[in-house]
């Protein structure tokens, strides 16, 4: 399938202040890019483009006083199939995981494994299984959280949702991240587009989309504690330890989001050769 992808997005700045971007498809699927349109700037200024080591892409530009708008669309295509799933998937040993996902066992800013760690492994110690464990995980977090955008907070902890029982997809993943890392499960987080195919549509505006991948097995499998259930046609747009490694905005200077606009959809062949 063809899955279409986008966003609009314009910042009110008061002086010249510099932004950077993490709104890219990520490094690991742009093979799968069809095409896409350059990001464009309005006013036009100059945008530096760079990858960092966890393969996401990033944009710096300098603009203001005034809006800045940033606009950007493609289209990917897709195997229509939902998110892999190995239920049998067991547990890697902390002493057999690779390298490159040890950093994903640690502590970070939104992910206070210190503080959640004796619950973990009360609740989910005693699940066999690694696969089977992370999706109980996941449940746990799907029951316990009640999604709400008007009550969303940007500082928002896992610790603290778990208390509140309140938060959006990044709270219930960094929340699910957290207590897969308290068992000795590497877990990061992932945002990017995942918009309504194969299930009912949502009324409300599309937005970037925050879930998880968990390292059991042998390798990583997309977990979904906001949605709890396999979905097909994710775009990943970055990966890191929490939220705080991946801002899709960070302004270097006071602003203000003065429009936001995201689409992911599918669409016929014959409206992408239009395109």
């Amino acid at each position: 399938m063809l899955i279409r992808y986008g966003f609009d997005i314009d910042i009110r700045l008061w002086q010249p202040t510099t932004l950077i971007t993490v709104m890219d498809v990520h490094e690991s699927q742009r093979d799968d890019i069809a095409w896409e349109n350059e990001f464009e700037t309005l006013p036009a200024v100059h945008v530096q483009t760079f990858v960092d080591e966890d393969g996401n892409k990033l944009r710096r530009l300098t603009a203001g006083p005034g809006i800045v708008g940033m606009k950007l669309t493609g289209v990917v295509s897709n195997s229509g199939a939902l998110d892999a799933c190995d239920p049998n998937a067991e547990l890697v040993p902390v002493q057999d995981l690779p390298p490159e996902a040890l950093p994903y066992l640690r502590s970070s800013r939104y992910c206070e494994t210190d503080l959640l760690s004796d619950f973990a492994w009360g609740a989910f110690g005693s699940i066999p299984g690694g696969y089977a464990r992370v999706q109980a995980v996941c449940d746990y977090v799907h029951d316990r959280l009640r999604f709400s955008y008007p009550e969303a907070r940007p500082t928002r902890t896992a610790a603290q949702a778990m208390d509140e029982q309140i938060g959006v997809c990044r709270d219930f993943t960094h929340l699910a991240v957290t207590l897969c890392r308290c068992l000795n499960i590497p877990a990061r987080y992932c945002n990017g587009y995942l918009g309504d195919i194969g299930v009912p549509a949502d009324p409300a505006p599309m937005d970037f989309n925050a879930w998880m991948e968990a390292y059991v097995g042998g390798r990583w499998y997309i977990f979904d504690p906001r949605h709890n259930a396999r979905r097909i046609g994710r775009i990943l747009i970055a990966r890191g330890r929490d939220a705080a490694d991946i801002p899709m905005i960070t302004s270097f200077g006071p602003h203000k989001l003065a429009k936001f606009a995201v689409i992911t959809e599918e669409i016929e062949e014959d409206a992408a050769l239009a395109a």
